[in-house]
């Protein structure tokens, strides 16, 4: 019996195995979620049917869950908040940023957090830029979901030459838009521009074209608490719904079925009173549900809503802890993250007010493409600012005796104080700046503290300090 076994398993085992291995590649190819690879997409990208249908989804949890939608509200909040300043230290530049700005077809102090949200919700932001003869750019944005591929250099994913769009239902032909490209714009023939694209993506893995939307990781938890929430308020709503049931003793049914249509014809309203003889019960009949553990299981769900959003509880309408100071250290990391997400979006902006001077220089040689542009956005939190004003408060007298001891030079100085502040600036050119500045009269300058230098040699003070 045993070598018949053995006999049957040595041919039976290989069978099994093929079938197993054909199982579960098969499993593999139909996984939606796998990453792979099309004519001219990247390999770390996913499907583009998969990242359609997640581009759709979030936009839809976007409409109808309140969680998504103030989980990408206060993205735009605290990136944008109060707006975006921008400066350039030429005049003609900044006079036409200006216009450009706040020209009636673009007006981008309203729409940057239309932008915001975008970036937030599908992970790029698609911008098509127009110009006219006079050199007036105007700038729209295109819905990710419109963009079927695009098109990037062999050698390099991250010089893309051309967004294929979606067909049009008026016409099967799909159009196409170029990418913009410093190096080979130049005036038309008729004196215009060409229309060109930017494209701009957060969350994108090293090696991928397309970005990946914030909500892409709790879209599924969106779902499931949605539906526990639904089924929950369901169930509460039948909570306070009873049903009376009679106890009598009848003789026959036809009598017990004449009682009932009796009652059911007239039945008690609630806080009447009701009055039986001794041969007849009432009862209530009604659904008890234990909510103390579903409480606990609401909790989790939004708690993984939190993580993948990376924001605290607390920002979910849901106290995380009974203490101010647990709230506040769990924000920490989250302000971090608006602060990076708002780095990036300054420097989107930057390099399209860039591509928009260039259009104009070509044009209009007053305006300089080489001129320099600064933005800045609003602070991330306000607790931040009296935290650093505290810290380069209490540093800076300690920074002052060690400048006028002669430790620690001018530079050294502006340096530490601007890190305790929180600031990142160039401490050459406000050196510069104070050297070319006006220098006191000389009936006040008796009144100014001159600093004092330490002679290494006597240990003794004298007058003069470092640039005296």
């Amino acid at each position: 019996m045993n070598k018949r076994r053995n006999l049957l398993s040595r041919l039976v085992q290989p069978l099994i195995d093929r079938e197993v291995r054909q199982a579960l590649a098969q499993a593999e190819t139909d996984n939606s979620f796998l990453t792979g690879s099309r004519s001219g997409e990247a390999l770390t990208d996913r499907y583009a049917f998969d990242r359609e249908e997640i581009q759709l989804q979030a936009l839809e949890a976007w409409r109808v869950n309140p969680l998504a939608r103030r989980i990408v509200g206060l993205t735009s909040q605290y990136v944008v908040g109060g707006g975006v300043s921008y400066s350039s230290p030429h005049a003609a530049t900044a006079a036409f940023l200006r216009s450009f700005w706040e020209h009636p077809l673009n007006r981008l102090s309203i729409r940057v957090y239309e932008w915001c949200d975008e970036l937030t919700r599908s992970g790029n932001l698609f911008l098509l830029l127009t110009t006219d003869a006079a050199g007036m750019s105007y700038v729209r944005a295109v819905p990710a979901t419109q963009v079927k591929q695009i098109h990037s250099k062999a050698n390099d994913l991250e010089q893309e030459i051309s967004f294929e769009m979606q067909p049009n239902w008026k016409d099967s032909l799909p159009a196409s838009w170029p990418a913009y490209d410093l190096r080979t714009e130049m005036l038309n023939p008729d004196g215009g521009f060409k229309a060109v694209m930017l494209h701009y993506a957060i969350n994108r893995p090293v090696g991928a074209q397309w970005g990946e939307s914030d909500l892409a990781p709790v879209l599924r938890w969106l779902s499931r608490y949605a539906a526990w929430l639904e089924d929950r308020a369901r169930l509460n709503r039948y909570r306070t719904a009873f049903l009376y049931i009679v106890h009598a003793k009848f003789s026959s049914e036809a009598e017990r079925r004449a009682r009932q249509s009796a009652l059911n014809a007239a039945p008690p309203s609630p806080g009447s009173i009701l009055v039986t003889d001794e041969n007849e019960s009432w009862e209530a009949l009604h659904p008890r549900l234990e909510s103390d553990d579903a409480g606990q299981d609401g909790i989790a769900l939004k708690k993984m809503l939190a993580a993948g959003a990376g924001i605290p509880m607390h920002f979910l309408a849901e106290p995380e802890g009974s203490t101010r100071t647990t709230a506040e250290a769990a924000g920490g990391p989250t302000y971090r993250h608006f602060e990076q997400r708002q780095r990036f979006f300054l420097w989107l902006l930057g390099d399209l007010l860039h591509a928009v001077v260039n259009r104009r220089s070509l044009v209009d040689g007053r305006v300089s493409r080489k001129a320099e542009i600064t933005l800045c956005g609003t602070d991330i939190s306000a607790r931040d600012n009296v935290s650093l004003a505290m810290a380069a408060n209490n540093i800076s007298q300690v920074l002052t005796d060690l400048r006028d001891r002669g430790l620690i030079d001018d530079a050294e100085l502006l340096r530490l104080v601007y890190r305790f502040c929180g600031e990142t600036v160039d401490i050459e050119d406000l050196l510069n700046r104070r050297a070319d500045g006006p220098r006191p009269s000389s009936k006040n300058i008796s009144n100014i503290k001159q600093p004092v230098k330490i002679d290494p040699s006597t240990g003794e003070e004298k007058q003069g300090g470092i640039n005296a």
